[in-house]
């Protein structure tokens, strides 16, 4: 995947509900937006990288991108779950995300415990991958310094709609 490592932001939308209800995993839904301009070489599946919520903190996190088909969407997403406990939603504020690298393809279930057993494997696969060096050094990127203010990224006289799409910087 030559488009790796792979930069965007966007506000953080409602999605399906399920993460923090169903899975226990809370995750941050991009715009479709985001999502419509992922570059070719990006397929779907399970990512790692690095997150950031507005211009706080930079933590580790781990993405879906696709149609879940434990859940057999109609619509594509990208999920991502941010390894951090935040004490509330974030609902429209600006996520900034980093992709670094691969984990593996999407896949279905045979029930709920395995999606969820899949997830936390995943989770820990993108624990170990970013403490490899050339990972670490993207959570210190100057694109997280430079990640707008939810005010500055929206134009005033816009809806949720305008989003900020970038890679590189």
């Amino acid at each position: 995947m030559k488009s790796l490592p792979y930069f965007c932001r966007g506000e953080v939308i409602r999605g399906f509900g399920r993460g923090s209800k169903e899975l226990g995993i809370p995750t941050a839904n991009f715009p479709d937006s985001v999502v419509d301009n992922l570059p070719a070489d990006i397929g779907t599946g399970i990512y790692y990288g690095w997150a950031c919520v507005d211009n706080g903190d930079v933590y580790k996190m781990v993405m879906s991108i696709g149609w879940n088909p434990y859940y057999k969407n109609t619509k594509k997403s990208m999920e991502t779950h941010v390894i951090h406990t935040f004490k509330e939603d974030f609902y429209g504020e600006i996520l900034s995300v980093v992709m670094v690298g691969y984990i593996r393809p999407e896949r279905s279930y045979n029930s709920l415990e395995a999606l969820i057993a899949a997830i936390n494997n995943d989770i820990e696969e993108a624990k170990a991958q970013l403490e490899v060096p050339e990972h670490l050094k993207l959570r210190d990127d100057n694109f997280f310094t430079s990640a707008p203010s939810p005010s500055s990224a929206l134009p005033p006289t816009s809806a949720s709609t305008s989003q900020t799409i970038m890679n590189g910087h």
